[in-house]
């Protein structure tokens, strides 16, 4: 068969980019036989459970896996100075084995005319592999795991220097691709870091130029305003192929959660009434001291909600006392469970569910409008703090708690998020309603016709050289 592509992909090996990265390249294959795909895991001890969840979640003879080899990481005190230097650094000292490997895939083709075309598709965190395509003639596409507006600030960068660090006395900033100016508090840690997290983003931002195209699992409902700024021809930015959203909506098992935990979460969703329970749940690297959790538990025996809680470390009967206030776990005995690990998307799915406390993921905020169930921003790392505004200031999609969260110096009251679950709550917020409309033009996107289904067209004419 002619025209047959080979599409190489190498994905960050955080659970985060991994989820939505392993859908599209199942969602390629499953849209055209003249694909396939092959993908580089990188082995990276900090993310544990990589390996173990991308061969749970793939199951297709059309796409191969091959391990990297493990490399030594960086030095420590590098990721606490940056962890996004870091994750460069370390990324960085995978070239020769990548180089290597696509050497062996390319020798293995037969000498033909019909061998296969092959592209690279890179995670944002592993643009420094253009460098590696390019030596071998192979163009690169770059996956963007967050979304149009996240890739508008990061090219931002490039009006700067690279020593330019921002300060957070600046003004508010226009960045093409919000329709507002943005304040600087919720710009991500990284660009306020002279040890090489602002450095780290503007070479990233310099690799968006060197590829064929920007994928990102966003939706054009969504982010029409930002795909229209980045694709008006005035600048040397790439194709936009907006083709999400990319949810895992069978919800890999998690080595973290065993099968009778896994039941006990949605038996005791099952007895509670419709649209009654609050879910809170900050992802991998959400947790927080034990005077914030008190503060979040003050909070839900205030507000009276039912709720599920997700935390990274539930309190144990040695410590509850000290983690929780006194009395607390026999008071949401019926109206309240905590857990260590839920399965995200089966909750949110779940009829139960009115509300989500969420540290606003991308991932998490696409599952959540996936389901039509608002969130209360609690932003905490990475580009969290930019979709929270992006999310409740410029789109009236989520109720603000806090947009500039900083866990390292702030402390958010029981007072506050008492209100801010009560808002939540309330039906008639107009968030219930922005949120269930855009989740009608979410499933839309993904159906034949609909945006992002001709978008992946379009991308695949592109890597087929049929445009």
């Amino acid at each position: 068969m002619k025209n047959n592509v080979e599409l190489i992909f190498i994905p960050a090996p955080g659970i985060g980019h991994l989820t939505s990265s392993l859908e599209f390249a199942q969602l390629l294959i499953n849209r055209d036989n003249h694909l396939s795909v092959t993908i580089l895991c990188i082995k990276f001890p900090l993310s544990p459970f990589a390996d173990s969840y991308i061969k749970s979640a793939l199951a297709s003879p059309q796409i191969k896996l091959i391990d990297l080899p493990l490399i030594e990481l960086p030095p420590h005190e590098l990721i606490v100075k940056s962890p996004e230097h870091y994750i460069c650094t370390f990324i960085e000292s995978l070239k020769p084995h990548v180089k290597a490997t696509l050497e062996n895939i390319l020798s293995s083709y037969p000498r033909s005319e019909s061998q296969p075309v092959v592209r690279l598709v890179l995670d944002f965190f592993c643009l420094s592999m253009i460098d590696v395509g390019n030596e071998l003639g192979i163009p690169s596409y770059m996956f963007m795991t967050s979304n149009v507006a996240f890739s508008a600030f990061i090219l931002s960068l490039l009006n700067r220097g690279i020593e330019d660090v921002f300060n957070v006395s600046e003004p508010d900033l226009l960045i093409r691709g919000f329709p507002d100016p943005v304040p600087l508090s919720v710009f991500p840690h990284a660009v306020f870091n002279k040890d090489g997290g602002y450095a780290a983003f503007y070479k990233l931002a310099q690799r968006f130029l060197d590829t064929k195209g920007i994928i990102v699992n966003s939706f054009s409902d969504l982010e029409k305003y930002a795909i229209d700024a980045l694709s008006d021809g005035q600048s040397q930015v790439p194709p936009i192929y907006a083709v999400g959203p990319l949810i895992d909506l069978k919800g890999q098992p998690n080595p973290k959660l065993d099968q009778a935990q896994h039941d006990k979460i949605l038996k005791w969703l099952d007895e509670q009434p419709p649209s009654s329970v609050v879910f809170l749940c900050f992802g991998s690297m959400g947790g927080f001291a034990p005077s914030q959790t008190r503060e979040i538990a003050v909070a839900l025996q205030g507000s009276g909600v039912r709720f599920l809680w997700a935390m990274n470390s539930p309190p144990t009967a040695d410590n509850v006392d000290r983690t929780l206030p006194e009395g607390f776990l026999e008071w949401m005995e019926g109206r309240g469970m905590i857990c260590g690990w839920a399965p995200q998307v089966e909750v949110l799915a779940h009829k139960a569910i009115v509300g989500f406390v969420s540290h606003c993921g991308w991932n998490s905020i696409l599952e959540s409008l996936w389901f039509g169930v608002p969130i209360l921003t609690w932003p905490i790392y990475a580009e969290q703090q930019l979709n929270a505004f992006w999310m409740e200031r410029q789109y009236g999609l989520a109720v603000e708690l806090r947009l500039d969260y900083k866990r390292s110096s702030d402390l958010v009251t029981a007072k506050e998020i008492e209100e801010g679950l009560k808002k939540l709550m309330d039906k008639d917020n107009m968030v219930h309603k922005n949120v269930l409309a855009m989740k009608e033009k979410a499933r839309k996107a993904v159906l034949t016709s609909g945006s992002s289904f001709i978008s992946v067209g379009k991308l695949i004419d592109n890597i087929l050289g049929r445009n």
